[in-house]
């Protein structure tokens, strides 16, 4: 007799129903015998810390009862053989080496298992010397967010939600198209500082060695190139990955990454059109002419009165007809100029130190007055390539060549930058001993790294600044020989 539609229909529910209850039995009875296991193993350490037996490495044979203990192997008469040896409370203990007797401890043990907790590890790294180096990112990898997504969004919440009920602020400077007053001198100070670091690097590129690569970025200072097989420049398989030293150029030490200049700050954005008709010049210097610098080749537009919004993205300018005439006035602070390269002259012996000193002073100099700059005026990259636009929006030229660009038709990935997007350190080997044997290649892992600025001045006699100690492995024992390298644990 044949089945008919409707009864298989009823019997493929009937197994589909079977095999889902039976599953989920399976599911419930793995997870008791691991909760259980779980609980023993905790009580067992429990028990083994109170007895001062630590370390001995034999086999320990308890009678245990746990309710409910499922999945738990027990040896003949009930009893439980444990190898107490795997247990992280367990240390060396030679009292009980050479014995070949067994230990019996009857034991019961009652636990409760809505008190049994899991804690976690705290690992605090207490040796900031030995901090890991920055990490390079991939062509094919993008850029990580300074905050990440869910916090931005977690954030713009809790601002909606606050200025729901509130009247609606005016906005401040800099997003109302005027000047932070109180940033006017920290960015004539910065646009000084990188004058006075370009024209120092000059002088100390006369006197300190200092190698580039012609195939690939990388960078040393020191007398000699390091032997590190690292270059991933073209026909890097042929060389074997060995780099050929040339001469290096303050180019190559402190980067200049360009930017487009905005002749208004809060204009339209760039377009595709446009992108050779509008100059670029140095980021660092564009942020400071946005931010209160006055430079005659770079002429950018002062309001003097707040704009006026119309809508989320469209505003006017206020009217200054009623404002007297503004009379021009000379820079702040009087603004230093590059020297050219057929003017530099080295330096004295006695003026090396003190000048490796002003150098590294100007260093940090830009970089602390640049970051102060960053949080007010807003400064964007791209996530895939290291453009920099210095503005409220990134311009709209599709001339990002990343990795798959011609998915994104040329176009930018705008987030918000960082210090180092702007400025970058450039971390190159640190060199222990000026005047001893090189780098070796297979003492690698015990070499520190610093930027490049601040591993010249050091070398040239300035004092090592505390912030730079994290990465240079200064407190790191270098083996003297290949054999006690490899005693190292």
């Amino acid at each position: 007799m044949g089945f008919t539609t409707e009864s298989r229909r009823i019997r493929i529910r009937i197994y589909w129903v079977g095999f889902l209850v039976f599953g989920t039995r399976e599911r419930e009875r793995e997870r008791e015998r691991e909760r259980a296991k779980s609980l023993f193993l905790y009580a067992s350490q429990i028990f083994l810390s109170r007895l001062n037996l630590n370390g001995f490495r034999e086999i320990m044979t308890m009678n245990v009862s746990l309710p409910n203990a499922k999945g738990i192997t027990v040896t003949r008469k009930g009893s439980l053989s444990l190898n107490p040896n795997p247990l992280s409370s367990l240390t060396s203990l030679h009292s009980f080496q050479g014995s070949g007797g067994k230990i019996i401890v009857p034991l019961k043990i009652r636990i409760q298992p809505e008190k049994f907790h899991h804690r976690a590890l705290n690992i605090r790294n207490e040796v900031p010397q030995n901090a890991d180096f920055p990490r390079q990112y991939s062509r094919k990898e993008k850029k990580p967010f300074p905050v990440p997504i869910v916090e931005l969004r977690r954030a713009a919440r809790e601002r909606m939600k606050k200025m729901k009920d509130e009247p609606r602020k005016p906005m401040s400077a800099p997003k109302n198209g005027l000047l932070v007053k109180s940033l006017i001198p920290t960015a004539y100070n910065v646009y000084n500082a990188r004058i006075t670091l370009i024209n120092n690097l000059k002088k100390l590129l006369k006197v300190v060695p200092v190698h580039a690569c012609s195939w690939c970025t990388e960078i040393h200072v020191g007398p000699v190139g390091h032997p590190f097989k690292s270059c991933k420049g073209s026909q890097a398989n042929i060389r074997k990955g060995l780099h050929e030293w040339t001469k290096a150029h303050v180019e190559d030490i402190f980067l200049s990454i360009e930017a487009y200049h905005l002749f208004d700050r809060l204009g339209k954005r760039i377009t595709h059109d446009e992108r050779f008709s509008i100059p670029r010049i140095p980021a660092v210097v564009e942020l400071c002419i946005q931010a209160g610098v006055e430079i005659p080749e770079y002429p950018t537009k002062r309001r003097r009165k707040p704009i006026i919004r119309i809508g989320r993205k469209e505003f006017i300018d206020a009217d200054e007809s009623e404002l007297p005439d503004l009379i021009p006035e000379g820079p702040l602070k009087p603004l230093l100029a590059e020297i050219p390269d057929s003017e530099i002259v080295p330096p004295l012996g006695n003026e090396v130190v003190p000048l490796a000193e002003e150098t590294l002073q100007a260093w940090e100099r830009m970089r602390k007055g640049t970051k102060r700059l960053m949080r007010m005026y807003n400064v964007r990259v791209c996530g895939y390539c290291p453009e920099i636009h210095v503005g409220p929006q990134g311009h709209k030229a599709q001339n990002c060549g990343a990795h798959k660009h011609q998915q994104r038709n040329g176009q930018h990935g705008w987030q918000s930058a960082i210090l180092d997007d702007l400025i970058p350190p450039r971390f190159v080997w640190h060199v222990p001993d000026v005047n001893g044997p090189p780098l070796e290649r297979e003492l690698k892992n015990f070499y520190g790294k610093a930027p490049a600025v601040v591993e010249l001045c050091i070398q040239a006699g300035a004092a090592l600044p505390e912030q730079y100690k994290s990465t240079m492995r200064l407190d790191v024992g270098i083996p003297s020989t290949l054999s006690e390298a490899d005693m190292v644990v």
